[in-house]
């Protein structure tokens, strides 16, 4: 029974979150040929000042660019 788990940060549309679901989904059943049922897809979505790189969170990021 496949879980897969994805981190994205936050501002995603429905659509967009939706999408990621299906694809993963997809991409899944295809590769291990695990059956629809038994796929668990969960996506977090962290807030953009709870997620850093290069000691930077990615809120300080977007107001460096704006």
């Amino acid at each position: 029974m496949p879980l897969i788990e994805a981190s994205v940060s936050a501002g995603r549309t429905p659509e967009q979150i939706r999408a990621l679901v299906s694809e993963l989904h997809a991409a899944v059943e295809r590769t291990i040929n695990a059956k629809p049922e038994h796929i668990t897809v969960i996506v977090r979505e962290i807030p953009r000042a709870h997620w850093a790189k290069g000691d930077a969170t990615l809120a300080e990021m977007d107001a460096r660019v704006q």
